[in-house]
């Protein structure tokens, strides 16, 4: 599966990808749109070149025309998919999120004012999640997400990186050990050439993301910074204070490097944390989760965790049992005595991969150093 869900892409089709993308084909001599799926362009002003291609076969997703080009193009064969009424998001975006646009004016208004958590009411409305309306919107925007994390990892930031994931606790709190002990992951791995993904919430996957994203400070202003963040723990009782203390230490030190976040409004105790420089945010949670694991090629840590995280173990561990050995990759877990007997999932771990080529890549660690070496 490809990050828009797509099981057999199509090497038949062109995403034209901008205005000035659309510029560059008609100015090239293009006489025909079949083929070309635009998604979400503004193409006012272009009705003339739009009434000389042929738009057999052309697809149209969300797109603005001047009056009367949108008829024309049907009439001749294209395929146009309407703007939808009445959604606080466009399905058709042709961009990964980022947390400035998820938390708009965070510093102004309340988080529940928030574009994140105006989706998140939409997306629970009673009959909402059964409604085919909702149903054909929340699809056509996991999609065109999907696409966009496609092409940030072609053609994009991320082309030509090796991703390693870092799984966690949502409950880890700013100010504790075991967020510091993340953070520190997390800027160990950017500092060694390789980029982190997480699963894009708070916890732990906040603070991997924000080690990264601050990888470039000193030591003592990345220890102040953490110490900034910590006046506000965790997002409870309030996801606005926790937000805002996270966009402080990012107006504070902007430009840092680059990260993934793949978040979900699936759950809504879960808000999207604001160091992720890359925001791949689905409603659908178990195509999240699929992506994610499927996309970190450079292994996965996991820190100490819970429910999520020790299914998130197993999940990565069915794919490199059953996996061709060219395509295992490394499983390391931080902490001997959260995975030996708090959550015994490394015995279990043990037990399926013996005799097996996965054996020699699962790892037992006790710090973020010695994971850093494991994948190293």
């Amino acid at each position: 599966m490809t990050p828009s869900g797509r099981l057999n892409p199509s090497p038949r089709t062109l995403d034209v990808e901008s205005v000035a993308h659309f510029d560059r084909l008609v100015s090239a001599g293009a006489g025909t749109m079949h083929g070309w799926h635009a998604q979400s362009l503004d193409l006012r002003g272009r009705s003339r070149e739009l009434t000389a291609l042929d738009a057999q076969g052309a697809i149209f997703l969300g797109c603005t025309f001047d009056d009367g080009v949108e008829d024309s193009l049907r009439s001749r064969g294209a395929l146009i998919f309407p703007k939808l009424r009445g959604i606080p998001f466009n399905p058709y975006r042709g961009s990964l999120y980022t947390a400035a646009e998820l938390y708009e004016d965070i510093a102004g208004h309340e988080y529940e004012a928030t574009p994140d958590a105006r989706i998140y009411q939409w997306s629970i409305l009673p009959g909402q999640r059964t409604s085919l309306d909702a149903t054909l919107a929340a699809a056509l925007h996991d999609h065109a997400v999907g696409d966009a994390l496609e092409e940030a990892l072609s053609n994009g930031d991320f082309a030509g990186t090796r991703l390693v994931g870092v799984m966690g606790g949502h409950a880890a709190r700013r100010g504790t050990a075991e967020y510091a002990d993340a953070a520190r992951l997390g800027r160990l791995l950017a500092r060694s050439g390789f980029t982190v993904a997480t699963g894009g919430g708070p916890g732990a996957m906040e603070a991997a993301n924000c080690g990264a994203y601050l990888s470039g400070l000193p030591d003592g202003d990345f220890t102040a910074a953490l110490g900034t963040l910590a006046t506000a723990p965790g997002f409870r009782p309030s996801v606005t204070e926790w937000a805002r203390a996270a966009a402080a230490v990012v107006g504070q030190y902007p430009g840092g490097t680059a990260s993934l976040g793949i978040p979900t409004w699936f759950y809504g105790h879960e808000p999207p944390n604001l160091f992720a420089t890359h925001i791949a945010k689905y409603f659908a949670n178990s195509v999240r989760e699929a992506i994610l694991l499927e996309l970190c090629t450079g292994g996965i840590v996991f820190l100490p965790g819970s429910a999520g995280t020790v299914q998130e173990i197993f999940q990565d561990a069915c794919e490199n049992y059953y996996g061709a050995p060219e395509t295992i990759t490394p499983m390391v877990l931080v902490g001997r005595e959260h995975w030996e007997e708090t959550y015994p999932a490394w015995p279990m771990l043990q037990a399926l991969a013996l005799g097996k080529p996965m054996a020699g890549r699962i790892h037992l660690v006790d710090t973020v150093e010695e994971a850093l070496t494991v994948l190293a």
